[in-house]
């Protein structure tokens, strides 16, 4: 599926849309298509190439920390789809403080996990387990909405997102 990038009109990343929205956009004169997709959407007399980027003609007021929400997708993607207590390809999701123990369901608590290493650990505490986390999981860095958004972000994208993202 073809997604495009919406920056402001200041060249800021804004979202993410499906092909469809990114050419209405462009055809309702609201945004111009920086970079083309090589995809192209046809009609009886027209045709149209779906833009990759494009940028907003004016700029729209957005919150300056966006925060994600957190998802089954955005976990796997902090962790790099990698276990965090053995680094084997990660199955599930775990609370590192289990829900029946009071645990809440944020960025800070939940940890992509191997199956085997999630049952190991059941309903219980850290301490109680031989278990040992590789790193503490936190909230995800502050573009990686794009990166959840998309499996892979397109070499056109990169020029419009910071390095960190």
């Amino acid at each position: 599926m073809v997604r495009a990038l919406v920056l402001n009109a200041t060249y800021e990343p804004l979202a993410v849309v499906t092909a469809r929205r990114a050419v209405v956009l462009v055809l309702a004169e609201k945004a111009d298509a920086i970079d083309g997709s090589g995809a192209w959407f046809h009609a009886e007399r027209t045709a149209v190439e779906v833009p990759s980027v494009v940028r907003l003609r004016s700029v729209v007021r957005a919150e300056r920390c966006r925060e994600l929400r957190i998802s089954r997708r955005g976990v796997f993607a902090r962790d790099s789809n990698r276990c965090q207590y053995c680094g084997d390809r990660a199955e599930t999701l775990d609370h590192v403080v289990p829900r029946s123990r009071g645990g809440a369901h944020t960025w800070e608590n939940v940890v992509a996990a191997c199956r085997p290493c999630n049952v190991r650990k059941a309903d219980r505490l850290l301490p109680d387990t031989r278990l040992v986390l590789r790193r503490p999981p936190a909230p995800p860095r502050r573009l990686s909405w794009v990166t959840v958004m998309v499996e892979q972000v397109p070499d056109a994208w990169r020029p419009w997102l910071p390095a960190a993202a």
